[in-house]
């Protein structure tokens, strides 16, 4: 267990530090290591490549991260108090932490250590479903990801065709991975606590051959239909395809039909055609 037993306690990092929650950076700090090792646990296993965490704050979950055994965890964060607040605990963890201070909107995840690369984090809200877009788009170099998100993303993430919640996220999610939902996290259980629910969800990203190589036709057809989803695909697609009815009507989809009938593959099927 290295030299982590013997740290202050997580309260106390953040007294020491001044490193009250910002909101500007979308942070809500989760301190209960029930929780954080639990999330740590779904993320096993743990024991080999490169565990990338982003936005640890005062080091909750990358606490739980190195007791849950990761051989190597990156921590990578923006904000300059909690770099120098986790140099405590990097020192403890004999050389399995290392922290990078970056924008994890613009990092490049091969740089950050060998695969299998799994990322684990509490996400900042005001970024999350940005850079889960972002890693969508690079799920080749992604094993797994295990993340927080508020409750209501992660029902977009998990919804069926034919939800009042399915939409752009949920196709280009389901296309790239599985989606599973673990458990939902009580606003009580973080510093300063959310005005909302929030929610861990795994996504593992499907095998190369299963998923398409370029996602930006993906994203083109969805904004499209879902752009205008109570309309006809016929009429909503007119921006992306010259004759909408005709494509529709070669993939065997019925042109009447709206954007929330069309399942992923379906959508997947449109973007190759629109490919082409």
């Amino acid at each position: 267990m290295d030299g982590l037993a013997h740290l202050p306690a997580l309260r106390e990092v953040i007294a020491t530090h001044g490193l009250d929650a910002r909101k500007r950076l979308g942070q809500h700090f989760l301190l209960d290591l029930n929780l954080t090792r639990r999330i740590a646990r779904a993320a096993a296993p743990l024991d080999e490549g490169t565990v990338i965490e982003i936005g640890p704050g005062p080091g909750g979950l990358t606490r739980a991260l190195l007791l849950e055994g990761a051989a190597r965890v990156v921590a990578v964060e923006i904000d300059d108090r909690a770099i120098v607040a986790l140099e405590e605990l990097q020192l403890a963890a004999n050389g399995r932490l290392d922290l990078v201070r970056a924008d994890a909107l613009e990092i490049d995840l091969a740089t950050l250590g060998p695969p299998p690369r799994r990322i684990v984090a509490n996400l900042p809200y005001n970024v999350a479903t940005a850079l889960l877009i972002r890693w969508l788009h690079r799920a080749d170099e992604i094993t797994d990801m295990v993340l927080m998100f508020q409750k209501e993303v992660v029902d977009r993430l998990v919804a069926p065709p034919r939800n009042k919640e399915y939409g752009r996220l949920s196709v280009l999610a389901q296309h790239v991975c599985a989606v599973q939902r673990l458990f939902d996290v009580a606003p009580s259980a973080f510093v300063p606590p959310p005005k909302v629910v929030s929610s861990v969800v795994r996504l593992r990203p499907w095998p190369a051959g299963r998923r398409l190589a370029d996602l930006q036709p993906l994203e083109r057809v969805t904004a499209a239909a879902f752009g205008q989803r109570r309309k006809m695909l016929r009429t909503a697609l007119s921006r992306v395809f010259a004759e909408p009815t005709i494509v529709l009507a070669a993939h065997g989809l019925p042109p009447t039909a709206r954007a929330e009938e069309l399942s992923p593959a379906d959508f997947a099927i449109l973007a190759e055609a629109l490919d082409k």
